[in-house]
């Protein structure tokens, strides 16, 4: 069943600039959600003053010259003060309840992940969006409802799909795969000379479930049903499940060595360095090409994730979005909102103008938003990521969007890192593929 919400990938570290992320995982639910609810009650008592905190979760230059001119047009423009605080976007959820258990809550906040926007709607912290973001046609599974309201402002998609090298691909004669057995075909052609042919990581992390289940989303497998029951190893998903365990194992071969430490920095410097053919990511890989290797970027070209007959394309889910939380500021929160997203939105989008993918339809045929230089730059690229929008037949998929709505049950799933796990026992201890997803399974089983 077709769901109309969200979820991986990491902006941290694809930035030379950006702030250096602390070692907290973006999606601490586990952990934290036990204690949410009541962190959560603390009363909200600040801002007897006209100041609107905004807690950023982009942390790169650009991004944060884009917020800090918005404040300061603002204040100008109506006397109120919006302060810009900055942290990683793994470090946003955590910020946020501290604020909130501290007694001098965020006004608006980001964040990155469905299940930290559930609890804090859940736990009556959010002020609903529902009239702002339903002025305008939004792309697939980018809104999920929480008892028929909107809780968030999308700014952005962050699918991953999978970068080639056009040259090699030219020199060895191989076109863009559309089946497994072409993929490993390719990626055996071009390892070698010290070179390799892929990298997917490997390890129990964010990472790998951004990066590298694309595959196995594009083969058919889902992991619940509409009643968030686990079917990954039922009779009719375990043997696709397992047919992509053997593929991995099938291009394990063709990484580079260390892909179960590999994060998502390592990815950008293996392929922007030349060591590798192909690469997992989305849009900023490209921004990090025409910064540090342009003559690179014009050898780049694109796919989706292939699934083992030729029939079907996936991405990997990945979105970040806006919150405003229940303070006494709230209603110069709605204003300043309104005022933002209205006027300034294309101009924050432009901040990371390949990175981030409008998840609102109408940017695409504005003017403002096309009158910029990577956009026109990377034309080809902009209507390959549309594309992800407008097309019937390519699946979107995140293991924390799996279930028929927002549920904590599949953000628990995410935070297990099964299916990472079943990956490491295929590829580095050649358990067959049924044996390490029973594993899983029964790792899935006791968060559900």
């Amino acid at each position: 069943m077709a769901i109309d919400h969200t979820c991986t990938r990491d902006k941290r570290l694809a930035a030379s600039d950006a702030v250096t992320p602390s070692s907290q995982t973006r999606r601490t639910l586990l952990k934290t959600a036990a204690a949410g609810a009541a962190v959560l009650m603390a009363p909200a008592i600040h801002a007897q003053q006209k100041t609107i905190r905004f807690l950023n979760g982009e942390p790169s230059r650009e991004s944060v010259a884009a917020l800090r001119n918005v404040a300061a047009e603002y204040e100008k423009k109506t006397g109120v003060k919006v302060v810009i605080d900055t942290v990683p976007s793994d470090e946003s959820f955590g910020k946020i309840q501290a604020s909130i258990s501290s007694g001098a809550p965020y006004d608006i906040g980001t964040l990155a992940f469905a299940g930290h926007v559930l609890i804090l709607a859940d736990a009556g912290k959010l002020v609903p969006l529902t009239s702002l973001v339903s002025r305008y046609k939004w792309g697939p599974r980018i809104m999920f409802p929480i008892n028929n309201e909107q809780y968030w402002y999308p700014y952005d998609y962050n699918f991953c799909w999978l970068y080639y090298r056009k040259d090699l691909y030219q020199a060895k004669n191989l076109k863009v795969p559309t089946t497994w057995d072409e993929m490993v075909h390719n990626t055996t052609a071009l390892t070698g000379d010290n070179r390799f042919g892929c990298a997917q990581p490997l390890g129990a992390n964010q990472a790998a479930q951004w990066m590298s289940l694309g595959y196995m989303w594009a083969d058919g497998v889902s992991m619940l049903d509409d009643n968030f029951k686990l079917i990954l190893d039922s009779p009719t998903i375990k043997p696709r499940a397992a047919a992509y365990l053997d593929m991995m194992k099938r291009l394990y071969p063709t990484m580079p060595p260390g892909m179960t430490q590999a994060v998502f920095a390592t990815v950008l410097g293996q392929y922007s360095g030349g060591q590798i053919a192909h690469a997992p990511y989305a849009g900023r890989l490209m921004e990090v090409l025409d910064q540090r290797a342009p003559e690179l970027a014009a050898q780049t070209g694109v796919f989706m994730y292939p699934d083992s007959t030729g029939r079907a394309r996936a991405v990997n889910h990945g979105y970040d979005g806006w919150v405003v939380l229940d303070t006494p500021m709230r209603e110069e929160s709605l204003k300043f909102m309104e005022w933002f997203t209205e006027n300034h939105y294309i101009d924050f989008l432009h901040s990371a103008p390949l990175h981030f993918q409008p998840p609102r339809m109408d940017v695409y045929d504005d003017k403002r938003w096309q009158d910029n230089a990577m956009i026109k730059k990377y034309a080809e690229l902009v209507t390959f990521m549309k594309s992800i929008l407008t097309r019937d037949d390519v699946i979107i998929r995140s293991v924390d969007t799996e279930g028929p709505r927002i549920d904590l049950r599949p953000a628990k799933m995410f935070e297990t890192y099964a299916i990472c796990e079943a990956i490491q026992n295929r590829l580095l201890k050649d358990m067959p593929a049924n044996e390490a997803l029973e594993l899983a399974c029964a790792k899935y089983r006791t968060v559900l």
